[in-house]
Formats: structure tokens, C-alpha cells, sequence
């Protein structure tokens, strides 16, 4: 845990999103994580989104019967982070997520295997790739997926503002100008 407490076990609440909760199930949800810290003291409790508003791993603050309540081991953590929880290794999800398009493709390229509807998002992010020079638009396209989700999470916006030398304004541009550098 980033205080230096070591625990052995951990509980997770995962939520798909930073907004999906109301204050009576963040309530209800904090309560339930103090509730199994007392039970157990070797644990930490982590509230997972999968898609933050950016990377973190911080105590979760949150309002209980009008009071603020917060706990060292009940934390609020991103995907990237929590990844790097489990492995040991900060670019983890990173990792992850640029083997995803081989292993999609690999799925939807299989004798009977998965049909793919049209669909002009798709499209879109086609013409937007075809626009950066990568006519074909596979990892690009993956990767404007990724960054519009998480462009701060460990890996992603390091590596492109390391190779690029830029800030993140303009993120989506500069996206698909390291791709192509990735695929010389």
C-alpha cells in the first residue's frame, strides 16, 4: 500500500465507472469496507474504476451520515494502479492493453469466430488514423480507444509525451504520430 502498510489480503468493489455511484451506495459501500477491516485488520479494501478520471490510488473520502470518513486501507484506485497491485509491475495494464488488438484480431480472424457488426464509430476512427498516414488504422484506432480513457493511467501518456516531447493538449494527433513511429 503506498503508506507502507503490508496487507495480505484485499477486498474489491469494482465500478465500471468514477461516476456510477450515488452518496447512499458510496455510503452504503464504505460502511460495507470498514464493516470487513474490522473484521479483518491484514486487509485493505479498494474501490476500483475501471475508467477514472485519472490514475490514482488515494485514501477514498466520502460522506457518511453527513460526517467525512476516509481510512488508510480503504482506497480509491484506478485500473493501472490496481494492476500494478496485483503484479508488482507499474506499466501492467499498459502491457495488457496493447496486446489486446493482436488478440482481437487473432479472435475475430478464427475459421467461424466472432462476426463483427458494422459500425461507423469504427468508421470514424478509421478516417481519423487514415488521416495521421496508418491507412490500415488497427493500433491506432486502439490506441485513440485507450487515451481517451486513460491518458494519465501508468504507461500510456508517459510513453508518448517521452517520445513526442510534448504536453497532453492535442492528445488524439500526437497519438497517432507515435503509433507511427512504433510501427517503423
Amino acid at each position: 500500500m503506498p503508506d507502507g502498510d503490508i496487507v495480505h489480503t484485499i477486498y474489491v468493489e469494482m465500478k465500471n465507472k468514477h461516476n456510477t455511484m450515488n452518496s447512499a451506495s458510496s455510503a452504503k459501500t464504505y460502511i460495507k469496507m470498514q464493516g470487513q477491516i474490522l473484521e479483518d485488520d491484514d486487509c485493505a479494501c479498494l474501490l476500483v474504476e475501471a475508467i477514472a478520471k485519472k490514475s490514482q490510488n488515494i485514501k477514498w473520502s466520502t460522506k457518511v451520515d453527513g460526517k467525512n470518513v476516509q481510512h488508510r486501507l480503504i482506497r480509491r484506485v484506478s485500473m493501472d494502479q490496481f494492476y500494478a497491485i496485483l503484479t508488482g509491475e507499474e506499466d501492467a495494464f499498459y502491457k495488457m492493453c496493447m496486446a489486446l488488438p493482436e488478440v482481437i484480431n487473432s479472435v475475430v480472424n478464427e475459421e467461424g469466430g466472432v462476426e463483427v457488426p458494422h459500425d461507423t464509430v469504427i468508421d470514424e476512427l478509421r478516417k481519423v488514423a487514415s488521416l495521421y498516414g496508418d491507412e490500415n488504422g488497427e493500433l491506432s484506432m486502439a490506441m485513440a480507444v485507450y487515451m481517451l480513457g486513460f491518458n494519465t493511467y501508468m504507461g500510456f501518456g508517459e510513453k508518448i509525451c517521452g517520445e513526442l516531447g510534448e504536453d497532453r493538449d492535442g492528445m488524439l494527433k500526437r497519438i497517432y504520430e507515435y503509433v507511427r513511429k512504433m510501427q517503423k
